[in-house]
C-alpha cells in the first residue's frame, strides 16, 4: 500500500491496536470537511487501495477535491469490502466461478486461483414459491417441495461452500438476503489482518440483487451489481466507476397518524425519480432523521433501485448503534463502530455543518400520506383515496384491448390515462362465477386475487408488521374476513419476525384472516407467487378479467408477480390486509367499508387502524436483542434437510452432462491469451424493436415456465414434466434453459406486432417474413451468421440486477442495444458481457428515425472504442438508407479493456492465468 498523504494512522479500541487510513489527516491538506458522507468513505477506499498503479496520488486528489456540480467525467477504481449474493443470482455466480477454475486450468494456471479474495456470503432465499397457503402447515410443505424441486442446486451451493474459501452459504428457511444483511451480516466496520496489522475500515458491499442499498439505512455504502462485476470483486478486481455527483435530500419533520414507512418510500421514490438520479448517489440529512428509526431508513434505502439512484445512504449516528444493539451485535462491535466513525469524522449528530450537494430536495415528514404505487411501477404513487379512480383509469387499455378496440384507441388509453366513462365501463365488465368451499362467488375486472405481505422492503420494518398484526387483530374482533377469492400469504423475511409476532399475540389473527406463514424468502415480490386456486384461475381465463394483486414488495412490473395477473400495486403491510379484506381495488379505503361486522353495520378502516402510539408500545415490549441473538446463533448450519443433502468434493467441479439446472457455461469455450478489438458491426437484423421500461423481468424474466415456449419445450425433450419445471430464476445455472427464456416474458411488447404481447420476433431469412419465437428466430440468424441489434425507449433494463438479461442478450447473437436511456446496472451488465450499449442523442428515438424493424443495421466508426460517437446506417429493403450518431456508452477506459477482451470475466481469467505463464 502507498500512503502519498501520510494518511496511516492508529485507533485504540477495546484494547487493541487497528491501523486506519485516516480521513482528518487528509483534511490537513485539502478541503474535506464539506463532502458528503458517501464521498468520504469512497476517499477512504482510494487511500486504503493507493498502489500507483489502478490508484494514484491523482484519483484521491480528484476526490478530494470533488465538485458536486461537475458532470461526472474522472474514473476511480472502487473496492467493496465484502459481496453478498441471492440464490438466483448467486447460483449462476458459483457456475462461473466452477467454470472459471476449468478455463484457468487449460489456460496454464491453477483451479486455487480462482478464490474469493474477500468475504463473500450467499443467502438462499429465492427460490421457496407459494405453493401451498392459507393453513397451519403451509411453512412445512412449501418447505418440502423447495427441497425437492432444489435438491441439485442446493448440492451444487454445499459444493461451492466447501470448495471455495471465504465463501459461506446461508441455508434456507432463514429469511431474505437484505434483511439477513442488515440483522446480522453487516459489520458496519470491518477489520482485516494485512500485513501482519489489524486494519479498521468501512464497511462497504457489492450485492447481486439491486435491493443490496437497503444496507445503506445502516451507514454501509453498498450497491447491487451484476453477477459479473460481483465476480470480479470476489476475485480481487476493482470496480471501475466515475466520481458520482451525490443529491442530497432533506427530511424534516415527523411522520404523522396513519403514514407508514411504506407511504414515506413511496413519497420518496416518486420525487427522486422525476428529478432524476439515475447513476448518482443519494444522501439522506437533515433533522427529520431524529425521528426516523433505523428500520424506517433502511426501506427507503431498499427502494434506491426503483428511484433510480446507486445508493440511497444514511450516516452513522446514535440510532445506527441502538440498531446494532438491538440486533445482538457485540458491544465490542459496537465500540469500534463508534469509535472509528467519530475518528474518521463519519459520525453524524445534530448541530454539525452540512455537506456540499450537487442538487438538493426536500420533504417535510408530516405532508405524508396514505399511499399505493402501481399498477405496473413502482414510481407511480397513488393516494390511497384515489386508488379506485387509478384502477378505473388503468383498466381502460386492458378492457379495450379485451373487446378488440384497435391499437390506437389501446395506445391512446395508455397515454391520456383515461378509462371507459363508468357507466359504459360497468357495462362492458363481464362477471366470473366461480366456487370456492361450496360458495359461490364473483371475480371481476379489480378483484384482488393476491394479497401478500412480502419482501424485505417492508418485512424488516417492525412498525408494519406489527401495524399488520394489529389491524389484524382489530378486524377479527369487528368480525371480518378476507375475502375467499384472495390467495394469502405472509413471507416475514426472517425468523425474528415471526417470534416477535407470537410475542405480541397477533400471529393468531393475522392466521385466522389467512396470512400463515409460506416461507423465509422473497415469496410473491420475486414472483414466487405460486398457482391460483384451479376456480380463481379459470374464472380470469374466461373472461379475460383484469384481476389485481396487493403486495407490501418494491417490484410491480408486468409480468413479474403472476402471469395471469395484470394490475400490481404496492402498499404497507397493514393495506395489504385490508386489500384481503375489501377483495377488490375498485373501492376507496378513504370513505367505503371494508365489510360489515356482525350485526351488519358498516366498518371502515379508520375503524380498525392501529395508532402510532399503540404500534412503538407494542414494539418496545417484543422486539428485543434476544430474539436476535437466538435466531442467528447458527446461522450458516441450517437444518436437517439442509445437512442431509449430498454434493460432490474436489476443486472442480464435476459437471453432469444430464443437468438441467447445472451445466458448464460455453462462455469460455475456445478461449486463449489473446485479446481482440473492438470492431464495426455490419448487417445486423432487429430481433426486437420495444417501447419504454422494458426491465430486466421482461428481458429474463425469473417466474414460470410456459409448456410452450422455447425453454419449456427444451425441457420436455429431456424428460422434465411441466409440474416439475420449477422457474427460471431457479434455473440460471443452465445456459441452454436460460437463453431460451431470454424476452421470453408474456409481457413483451415487440412492436413489431402492434402492441401484440409475447416474446416473439420476425425472421427475415424467409419471404416473406415469418413470425416466431425470439429465440428460434435468433438461432437461425446465427447459423446464417448475421448478428443483431435490439432498439428500445428509455430506462432500458430497468429492475433487478440480473445478469441473465445481459448474458442471455449476448447468447442469443446480439451485438448492440440501441435505447434512449438505460439503468446503470444494466448497462454495465451488457458491457460485461460484450454487448454493446449505444444511446440515441437526446429527442432522438427508433420512432423519430422512422425505424420499423425491417432495416438491416451497420454501426460504424467504433474505432476500436476510442469513439464517443457511432454511426448507425439503417437500410430498408428498397435501398433508402437513415444515418444517425449514437453515443457509445462505454464509460471508462476500463471498460473499454473488458470490452476488448470479450467482457469481464475473460479479462480477469486472462489477468490470473498470466500470472502463472
Amino acid at each position: 500500500m502507498s500512503d502519498s498523504f501520510a494518511t496511516r494512522s492508529q485507533l485504540n479500541v477495546n484494547g487493541r491496536t487497528y491501523a486506519y487510513a485516516s480521513l482528518p489527516r487528509l483534511g490537513e491538506r485539502f478541503d474535506i470537511a464539506h463532502l458528503p458522507y458517501a464521498m468520504k468513505i469512497l476517499l477512504e477506499n482510494l487511500l486504503r487501495h493507493e498502489d500507483g498503479v489502478t490508484v494514484t496520488a491523482a484519483h484521491i486528489e480528484a476526490v478530494a477535491k470533488w465538485d458536486a456540480k461537475a458532470a461526472p467525467d474522472t474514473e476511480i477504481a472502487f473496492m467493496p469490502a465484502r459481496v453478498v449474493l441471492q440464490d438466483f443470482t448467486g447460483v449462476p455466480c458459483v457456475v462461473d466461478l466452477a467454470a472459471m477454475r476449468d478455463a484457468v486450468t487449460r489456460l496454464g494456471g491453477r483451479p486455487e486461483q480462482i478464490n474469493p479474495q474477500i468475504p463473500s456470503e450467499l443467502v438462499i432465499d429465492h427460490s421457496v414459491q407459494v405453493d401451498v397457503f392459507g393453513r397451519r402447515d403451509a411453512l412445512d410443505l412449501n418447505g418440502k417441495i423447495e427441497f425437492e424441486r432444489n435438491k441439485e442446486r442446493y448440492g451444487f451451493l454445499r459444493w461451492g461452500q466447501k470448495a471455495f474459501e471465504n465463501f459461506k452459504v446461508v441455508p434456507p428457511n432463514t429469511g431474505i438476503v437484505h434483511q439477513v444483511n442488515l440483522e446480522n451480516l453487516a459489520r458496519v466496520v470491518m477489520e482485516r489482518e494485512l500485513d501482519g496489522e489489524t486494519w479498521a475500515f468501512p464497511d462497504t458491499v457489492f450485492g447481486t440483487d439491486s435491493h443490496t442499498t437497503m444496507i445503506n439505512g445502516i451507514g454501509v455504502l453498498g450497491w447491487g451489481v451484476g453477477g459479473i462485476e460481483a465476480e470480479a470483486a470476489m476475485l480481487g478486481q476493482p470496480s471501475s466507476m466515475l466520481i458520482p455527483q451525490v443529491v442530497g435530500f432533506r427530511l424534516t419533520g415527523r411522520l404523522p397518524e396513519g403514514a407508514t414507512a411504506t407511504d414515506l418510500v413511496l413519497t420518496v421514490t416518486q420525487m427522486l425519480r422525476a428529478h432524476g438520479v439515475v447513476g448518482k448517489f443519494v444522501e439522506f440529512y437533515g433533522e427529520g432523521l431524529a425521528h426516523l428509526p433505523l428500520a424506517d431508513r433502511a426501506t427507503i434505502g431498499n427502494m434506491a433501485p426503483e428511484y433510480g439512484a446507486t445508493c440511497g445512504i444514511f450516516p452513522i449516528d446514535a440510532e445506527a448503534l441502538t440498531y446494532l444493539r438491538l440486533s445482538g451485535r457485540s458491544e465490542e462491535q459496537i465500540a469500534l463502530v463508534e469509535a472509528y466513525a467519530r475518528a474518521q469524522g463519519l459520525w453524524h449528530e445534530p448541530g454539525l455543518p452540512e455537506a456540499t450537494y450537487s442538487a438538493t430536495l426536500e420533504l417535510d415528514l408530516g405532508e405524508v400520506r396514505p399511499s399505493l404505487a402501481g399498477p405496473k411501477r413502482p414510481q407511480d404513487r397513488v393516494l390511497l383515496e384515489d386508488v379506485k379512480q387509478n384502477f378505473r383509469d388503468n383498466v381502460g387499455p386492458l378492457v379495450a384491448r379485451r373487446n378488440g378496440a384497435l391499437a390506437e384507441q389501446v395506445e391512446r388509453f395508455e397515454k391520456e390515462g383515461g378509462g371507459q366513462p363508468q357507466a359504459e365501463r360497468l357495462a362492458a365488465t363481464p362477471v366470473s362465477k366461480i366456487t370456492i368451499d361450496d360458495s359461490e362467488h364473483e371475480l371481476t375486472d379489480g378483484s384482488v386475487v393476491i394479497a401478500a405481505i412480502t419482501s424485505c422492503t417492508n418485512t424488516s420494518n417492525p412498525a408494519v408488521m406489527l401495524g399488520a398484526g394489529l389491524l389484524a387483530r382489530n378486524a377479527v374482533a369487528k368480525g371480518l374476513k378476507a375475502a375467499p377469492w384472495v390467495k394469502t400469504s405472509l413471507g416475514p423475511g426472517s425468523l425474528v419476525v415471526t417470534d416477535y409476532l407470537k410475542k405480541a399475540g397477533v400471529l393468531d389473527h393475522l392466521e385466522k384472516l389467512g396470512f400463515y406463514v409460506v416461507g423465509y424468502g422473497c415469496t410473491t415480490c420475486i414472483g414466487n407467487s405460486g398457482p391460483l386456486p384451479e376456480a380463481v384461475s379459470k374464472g380470469i381465463a374466461d373472461n379475460d378479467l383484469a384481476v389485481a394483486s396487493v403486495l407490501s414488495g418494491n417490484r410491480n412490473f408486468e409480468g413479474r408477480i403472476h402471469a395471469e395477473v395484470k394490475m400490481n400495486y404496492l402498499a404497507s403491510p397493514p393495506l395489504v390486509v385490508a386489500y384481503a379484506i375489501a377483495g377488490t381495488v375498485d373501492i376507496d379505503l378513504a370513505s367505503e367499508p371494508l365489510g360489515h361486522d356482525a350485526d351488519g353495520e358498516p366498518v371502515f378502516l379508520r375503524d380498525i387502524w392501529p395508532s402510532n402510539k399503540e404500534i412503538g408500545d407494542t414494539i418496545a415490549a417484543t422486539v428485543g436483542p434476544e430474539l436476535f441473538a437466538q435466531n442467528y446463533a447458527d446461522v450458516f448450519k441450517g437444518d436437517s434437510r439442509w445437512n442431509a443433502i449430498d454434493s460432490p468434493d474436489g476443486d472442480l467441479y464435476e459437471w453432469d452432462g444430464a443437468s438441467t439446472y447445472i451445466k458448464n457455461p460455453p462462455y469460455f469455450d475456445g478461449m486463449t491469451m489473446d485479446v481482440g478489438d473492438i470492431s464495426d458491426i455490419s448487417g445486423a437484423r432487429v430481433m426486437g424493436l420495444f417501447g419504454d421500461s422494458i426491465t430486466t423481468d421482461h428481458i429474463s424474466p425469473a417466474g414460470n415456465i410456459k409448456q410452450d415456449s422455447p425453454a419449456g419445450r427444451f425441457l420436455q425433450e429431456r424428460g422434465v414434466q411441466p409440474a416439475d419445471f420449477n422457474s427460471y430464476g431457479s434455473r440460471r445455472g443452465n445456459d441452454d434453459v436460460m437463453v431460451r427464456g431470454t424476452f421470453a416474458n408474456i409481457r413483451i411488447k415487440n412492436l413489431f406486432f402492434d402492441g401484440e404481447e409475447g416474446g416473439n420476433t420476425l425472421y427475415f431469412g424467409s419471404e416473406p417474413p415469418e413470425k416466431m419465437a425470439i429465440y428460434d428466430a435468433a438461432m437461425r440468424y446465427k447459423a446464417d451468421g448475421v448478428p443483431l441489434v435490439v432498439f428500445a425507449g428509455k430506462e432500458y433494463g430497468t429492475g433487478s440486477s440480473r445478469d441473465w438479461a445481459a448474458k442471455g442478450t449476448n447468447l442469443l447473437g446480439v451485438k448492440a442495444v440501441v435505447a434512449e436511456s438505460f439503468e446503470r446496472i444494466h448497462r454495465s451488465n451488457l458491457v460485461g458481457m460484450g454487448v454493446l450499449p449505444l444511446q440515441f442523442r437526446e429527442g432522438e428515438s427508433a420512432k423519430t428515425h422512422g425505424l420499423d424493424g425491417t432495416e438491416t443495421i451497420d454501426i460504424a466508426g467504433l474505432d476500436d472504442g476510442k469513439a464517443k460517437m457511432a454511426t448507425v446506417v439503417a437500410r430498408k429493403a428498397d435501398g433508402a438508407e437513415t444515418r444517425f450518431e449514437a453515443h457509445v456508452l462505454l464509460l471508462t477506459p476500463k471498460e473499454v479493456e473488458y470490452f476488448r477482451h470479450g467482457g469481464l470475466l475473460h479479462y480477469v481469467l486472462r489477468q490470473l492465468a498470466a500470472k502463472d505463464a
